[in-house]
């Protein structure tokens, strides 16, 4: 009971002086020598450590600014690192008074650049997975002392234990797929409680650290390793707009404008159009920007210089880390526009062959591309830098467009329209195109559970201009689970990726005989994809739709692919020289995806409800 007075009184005595021990945290935790960026930002986090000052002597090494905050626990330190610096310990002094202390921090060697941050393009198909819904590798990391949330799968709201040992165990399967890369929604540690359930993600409560339910930093690094050793690459998924409401920084904020207050700008109104729109007012720019995404994401503020230095810096970091290939920037139009675009310019000039896509969900073609690096047609000055846009318009086009009976602006024709805009994008080829995601209903259950549908659906997105993402399960052709709430409705779990399910659909004879039927017409589309370059860069060339008929090629030089739908339940005819202008510059012709020789008569027949797929070559 003495020891226990006499600590406490020291530590009392220690706060009042303003004497500071080593920084309980140090972010980055390292950096490496030689990096494609000379500053660096240091924040320390330490009982009273904002009254010490830091001084650093070594050759190359220069301390630029040292900056304290609002708590007296912060200190954020900006070093510029020359080129010529090795990797090395390099020791940083800080001083108060009498009081003085050294951390030594590490500058590492950084790897070799061959086959890491390669970027994504629309040669690749990529996997959409969650880590937690996947499967569950390490039965022992299911509860982890001090995360407040374990496994409980009678709740589908709550985490199942999916994890990286998961997804490694099952990288076969995703190759096998055809898939060229994977995009995980985000791992970093998500430690919120039991009654809301971070099991997706994208509430971090620190960003600099992978979930440990679902593996560590270091996992996550080989996991990278091995999906390169595949040929595959590895899309990170990122948060810049928010934080969870655990996240470290809240008990203890920098400063007092490090997130947005809440009771000032309530809740977001998600109207992604306000900053395209030309008459949008303040009020509503000011819900869309500084509300919370909801009660348990804080509002980062990112017109704090110290936050935005260190945003971009953690993603620099992850990058060079990990060696991913690209960025899903979640929520991209939700942050200050301004930030984003500082955010893609330096985290592109740093590694210029990697990719960005932003997630960009409004409803119209003029909204998304508003978002893509230099549009055309927009006036108001502003350029986000972005390549890839995710492109929602494009996907309610074929889901709703399928539903629908056909008319001049119903059915097929939404496809037909979305692609009649492709002039307001900058690469509409760059846009990352998809039939359903995380967030949406399974397109299969939205399209009725019609197979035929489900077909034409996916044969638009494996032919359609851009760089396509397939959900995870699809290739069953998942529907929903009636239990949970809609989100958990088409966030399954694999069947067979828990030790005690009773089938597993990663092998043959755990799957139904309908879904192994899915799973190989679904796998022979992908390899065939692979080998098309007209799919990967060719033009795209349509025909206005018809009588519920729609036709369309994709043209690169001695090849092309041509895409004849039929969303009507009856056969329909096609007459050839409708199409002469491209089909009189090919002699052969192939059905796609089995490679059987097909001769172009004066007639097309298209089977019901169906997509009618040709390779043409000279």
């Amino acid at each position: 009971m003495i020891k226990r007075s006499l600590t406490a009184l020291v530590s009392l005595l220690l706060a009042h002086s303003g004497i500071a021990q080593e920084p309980t945290r140090i972010e980055p935790p390292f950096w490496w020598a030689q990096m494609p960026v000379s500053e660096l930002q240091l924040q320390l986090y330490g009982e009273n450590i904002g009254h010490y000052r830091a001084s650093i002597d070594i050759p190359g090494v220069s301390l630029k600014k040292q900056v304290a905050v609002d708590s007296p626990n912060y200190l954020f330190l900006y070093l510029e690192i020359d080129e010529s610096v090795p990797a090395m310990t390099l020791p940083i002094l800080l001083k108060n008074g009498e009081d003085r202390f050294t951390i030594d921090y590490e500058l590492l060697e950084r790897e070799a650049t061959e086959g890491r941050n390669q970027g994504f393009d629309a040669s690749d198909l990529i996997y959409l997975m969650m880590p937690d819904r996947f499967a569950n590798g390490n039965l022992d990391n299911d509860e982890i002392e001090g995360l407040t949330e374990g496994v409980d799968r009678s709740d589908p709201t709550k985490r199942q234990g999916g994890d990286i040992q998961g997804i490694s165990d099952h990288l076969d399967y995703i190759e096998d797929l055809g898939m060229t890369a994977i995009w995980f929604t985000p791992m970093f540690e998500n430690n919120s409680p039991p009654s809301y359930g971070g099991y997706h993600g994208y509430a971090a409560t620190d960003m600099y650290a992978v979930d440990r339910r679902i593996g560590s930093n270091a996992s996550y690094k080989q996991l990278v390793s091995d999906v390169h050793d595949r040929g595959m690459k590895v899309i990170m998924d990122m948060i810049h707009n928010h934080i969870g409401l655990d996240h470290w920084w809240m008990s203890d904020l920098p400063t007092k404008d490090w997130v947005h207050d809440v009771e000032k700008f309530g809740y977001t109104n998600f109207k992604g159009t306000i900053p395209g729109d030309p008459h949008a007012s303040q009020y509503d720019w000011n819900r869309l920007v500084k509300g919370w995404f909801v009660p348990y994401m804080p509002d980062l503020n990112q017109r704090n210089e110290l936050l935005a230095d260190y945003l971009i810096q953690n993603s620099i970091w992850w990058i060079e880390y990990s060696g991913i290939d690209g960025i899903r920037m979640d929520t991209y139009l939700y942050p200050y526009p301004e930030y984003m675009a500082r955010w893609t310019q330096e985290v592109l000039t740093a590694y210029p062959n990697f990719n960005i896509v932003g997630e960009v969900w409004v409803e119209t073609v003029a909204h998304e591309s508003y978002w893509q690096d230099d549009p055309p047609n927009v006036d108001d000055g502003y350029d986000s830098n972005l390549p890839s846009v995710t492109d929602f318009p494009l996907s309610f086009a074929i889901r709703d467009g399928l539903k629908e009976e056909f008319g001049w602006t119903t059915g097929l024709s939404k496809v037909y329209y979305a692609f009649a805009q492709d002039r307001l994008y900058t690469d509409p080829n760059k846009n990352v195109i998809f039939i359903d995601n995380h967030d949406m209903s399974r397109v299969f259950e939205h399209l009725g559970k019609d197979e035929s549908l489900f077909k034409i659906a996916y044969s638009i997105l494996l032919t359609a201009r851009g760089i396509p993402q397939v959900y995870y399960g699809t290739e069953l052709m998942m529907g929903h689970e009636n239990r949970g709430g809609d989100d958990e409705a088409w966030r399954q779990t694999m069947p067979g990726g828990w030790p005690d399910d009773k089938r597993s659909v990663f092998t043959k004879r755990g799957r139904t005989d309908k879904e192994n039927e899915i799973l190989s017409y679904m796998k022979a589309m992908n390899h065939w994809r692979a080998k098309s370059k007209a799919l990967h860069h060719g033009k795209l060339l349509q025909f206005i739709p018809d009588e519920n008929t729609f036709v369309y090629f994709r043209i690169l030089e001695d090849e092309a692919v041509m895409v004849a739908i039929n969303g009507g339940d009856e056969i329909a005819t096609l007459e050839s020289s409708r199409f002469a202008e491209v089909l009189d510059q090919y002699r052969k012709a192939t059905v796609a995806p089995e490679g059987a020789a097909y001769k172009i008569s004066e007639k097309i027949t298209l089977k019901p409800r169906s997509a009618f797929i040709l390779n043409l070559s000279r």
